[in-house]
């Protein structure tokens, strides 16, 4: 799996050959056959055996944080960042783009497994934070979503510009940015958290 992560990272699915996948894992294709069906079935081992261990960590850590829930925001973006975004599955997100016009079950599976689980945990954590009068009411449905929007927006960035930036913005300093702006604008001004 991290050969063909590599590849499709590199060149695509489209042009991803199953054979490329076992030359690189040092393996024949009959072997590649016997784990997987086909190039599909592949990619979707990769999202499920990369990318969905870490959405499951930051459930876990939702259901067991204590703080608060602009600290468990932070907690969950970081660890999210760290397991996928500064990883070579960062380039994934980018692939599904790119690919979903040409392979929309690809893109289907995704949004069913990654996207929605990811928008029901930002979702859990912003009601969460209304319940407990951390958070002002708001729409919670179309915020969850803008708030995935700056992640996503870095890992595509990551496979895109960044190689052509002298140097590179620190995703520290870009995650507390970010954090900042979401934070300010949905904390209750009353909240112990709006002096944070």
């Amino acid at each position: 799996m991290q050969a063909a992560l590599e590849l499709f990272v590199e060149r695509g699915f489209a042009a991803t050959r199953l054979e490329d996948v076992a030359s690189r894992a040092g393996v024949s294709k009959g072997t590649l056959y016997l784990y997987f069906r086909s190039k599909d079935e592949l990619l979707k081992a990769v999202v499920r055996c990369g990318i969905l261990p870490a959405i499951a960590k930051a459930e876990t850590l939702a259901e067991q944080f204590a703080g608060s829930s602009g600290e468990l925001l932070r907690a969950v973006v970081t660890l999210i960042w760290s397991n996928v975004g500064d990883t070579l599955l960062s380039g994934i997100p980018k692939l599904i783009i790119a690919e979903s016009g040409n392979f929309p079950e690809l893109a289907q599976f995704y949004y069913r497994e990654v996207i929605q689980r990811g928008l029901t945990l930002m979702t859990g954590i912003l009601e969460q934070g209304i319940r407990r009068g951390e958070l002002r009411k708001f729409d919670v449905e179309p915020t969850a979503r803008a708030m995935m929007g700056p992640i996503l927006l870095m890992m595509l960035w990551r496979h895109s510009f960044q190689s052509f930036e002298s140097e590179p913005l620190a995703i520290e300093r870009y995650i507390d940015c970010y954090l900042m702006l979401v934070l300010d604008g949905l904390r209750k001004p009353n909240s112990p958290e709006a002096t944070r």
